[in-house]
């Protein structure tokens, strides 16, 4: 008869089980294999993954932490489906902690740190050179969550995880032309030059502008106006995810 494992370890083992579940849940959500307003049911996910419901059950939990589900008493737990308003809302907090971070790395950031998003920034433009839109995409992200982490601030560093999180459910958000990409990353590079510069007002102004250019366009490709012409906002299958564009 085999030994029960130490407390100690058990918890391990359930904790990073429900960590292998949450990271699972949230990719399905975030990549829109789970969609907004869908009901999570435990079973089902737990034969799914091989796992008991327990893992499943907690994974829920720190994700209605993350802002990526949202749990109702009596009927279960739900994708979360973020409205055009609150979306709005999450930009505004966005261009202010970015304006925020902006200036504080115009004044502390270092060589090292400089290089790095410089290389970035260099990569996003191979990437619209070759349009490669899913690898833009996930530079365009590391770009934006690593100068927030260069602030050197953890709490703010969770805040902005969460609200990046929130965005991702919006998924009518900045269907856009690819032609936009070039000014995406014209935009990035511009952000990096005022940084690099030393100047805590251009370096703010420009991640500023950057989040509230992508405002304006969530607000025009989501307006009943725009969605009245059937090709202003809805590329073709195919090409939908890859069109999509977070600031």
């Amino acid at each position: 008869m085999s030994a029960l494992p130490h407390p100690t370890i058990a918890l391990l083992q359930s904790s990073s089980l429900t960590s292998v579940v949450q990271k699972e849940i949230e990719r399905q959500i975030l990549q829109g294999e789970l969609a907004p307003g869908s009901k999570l049911i435990e079973a089902a996910l737990a034969a799914q993954l091989g796992v008991s419901r327990g893992p499943v059950r907690e994974a829920f939990r720190i994700l209605e932490e993350a802002g990526l589900v949202r749990q109702e008493k009596n009927r279960g737990v739900f994708v979360r489906d973020i409205p055009l308003d609150e979306a709005v809302e999450i930009y505004d907090l966005r261009a202010m902690m970015d304006e925020a971070v902006g200036r504080q790395l115009a004044q502390r950031i270092t060589p090292e740190q400089l290089k790095s998003v410089r290389a970035m920034v260099d990569a996003m433009e191979r990437a619209v050179k070759t349009g490669d839109a899913d690898s833009y995409h996930l530079l365009n992200l590391e770009f934006h969550d690593t100068l927030i982490r260069f602030s050197g601030n953890r709490k703010l560093t969770a805040i902005y995880r969460r609200l990046i999180n929130e965005l991702s459910l919006f998924r009518r958000m900045n269907l856009a032309d690819a032609k936009l990409l070039p000014i995406s990353a014209g935009e990035h590079r511009a952000i990096v030059k005022a940084i690099a510069s030393g100047d805590p007002d251009a370096a703010g102004k420009a991640m500023r502008d950057h989040v509230l250019v992508s405002k304006d366009r969530t607000i025009k490709n989501n307006t009943p106006q725009h969605a009245t012409d059937p090709g202003a906002n809805a590329p073709r299958p195919a090409a939908r995810r890859k069109a999509l564009i977070h600031a």
